[in-house]
């Protein structure tokens, strides 16, 4: 623990966690979160999506299904203060002073560059069990957050209204939400894995189909939101959309805690926070979430990461 601590204390004393050292660092802020989210990662193979200037070259996609995996117990043992310190210099320089994990870990999350840090849903292999579903509450062009966080709280109610789920899944349904920097995802855990046709015939959307959960509660919804409704991956003007298709083995998702969130190659517009159900209901929640910061989340990171699912907590 000594070296996890000294990662979070090097957090807590900096003035600027992205920029620690007057350049862009983002292993600073990866690395004091890491430690939180060990059970909620476990197994899950890690992505990085890497911010180029627009002049060079757009984002590149770093994960498990191109590259040597990655995972959460690596990031954690990786991320030091002395590698840190190497980081000022380039990967030629100082290689022969990595560990084969440290040097992966510079590959997925390369210095001086923002970057994302992403999961593998359910895994990178196709075929996989599944473990968890995965709403993506997305925001077309001119919806406001505050819409946005509404219909994902009426999401959250109709799948805990819902009779048949529970047959389906066989538990009661336990749905989770957190904030991503930007919007919302609503998730559902499942007590024991399952076969990838779980998905499949129950959540996966069809265009204008009631076949499935997804596509019944979408419908739900629109008769109470005041918002448009767009069940499905592409963004409609005006509209919320209601995405499950980044759910399957192969796709990949936000980590939940401490995920920076990026307008642009250069500039951090937010950062992922855990929320609990209680919560939605707060008036001035999205003013709340919007003034999350690098620093204040690794201030409040105890409890931010109680509000994890319980199943998932460290400690």
């Amino acid at each position: 623990m000594r070296i996890l601590k000294s990662i979070r204390d090097l957090a807590l004393e900096v003035a600027d966690v992205v920029r620690p050292f007057g350049e862009i660092e983002v292993l600073l802020l990866y690395g004091a979160v890491a430690p939180y989210l060990k059970r909620y990662l476990a197994g899950k193979e890690l992505a990085a999506k890497n911010w180029f200037s627009e002049k060079v070259f757009p984002a590149i996609l770093k994960r498990g299904s191109n590259s040597p995996p990655l995972f959460i117990e690596q990031l954690e043992e990786a991320i030091t203060p002395e590698f840190l310190k190497l980081r000022m210099k380039s990967l030629e320089e100082v290689r022969g002073q990595l560990t084969p994990v440290q040097e992966n870990v510079w590959k997925y999350f390369p210095p001086r560059k923002l970057s994302d840090f992403f999961y593998a849903t359910n895994g990178e292999k196709e075929g996989s069990p599944v473990d968890r579903i995965f709403f993506d509450i997305d925001r077309g062009e001119g919806v406001p957050v505050e819409a946005a966080l509404k219909v994902a709280h009426s999401l959250v109610e109709v799948i805990l209204e819902d009779k048949q789920v529970e047959d389906v899944l066989g538990h009661p349904p336990e749905p989770w939400v957190c904030w991503t920097g930007s919007s919302l995802h609503v998730y559902l855990f499942l007590r024991e894995k399952r076969g990838g046709s779980l998905y499949q015939e129950h959540f996966k959307i069809e265009k204008e189909s009631l076949a499935t959960f997804t596509g019944r509660w979408a419908e739900r919804l629109r008769r109470r939101s005041q918002t448009p409704i767009a069940p499905g991956h592409e963004k409609m003007r005006g509209a919320v959309t209601i995405d499950p298709s980044q759910t399957p083995p192969g796709k990949l998702c936000r980590v939940p805690l401490g995920a920076l969130h990026m307008r642009d190659w250069k500039r951090v517009d937010g950062v992922s926070v855990p929320l609990t159900l209680d919560m939605l209901s707060e008036p001035d929640l999205v003013r709340e979430l919007q003034a999350y910061t690098p620093e204040r989340v690794v201030k409040e990171l105890g409890e931010l990461a109680a509000r994890l699912p319980p199943q998932f907590r460290v400690g």
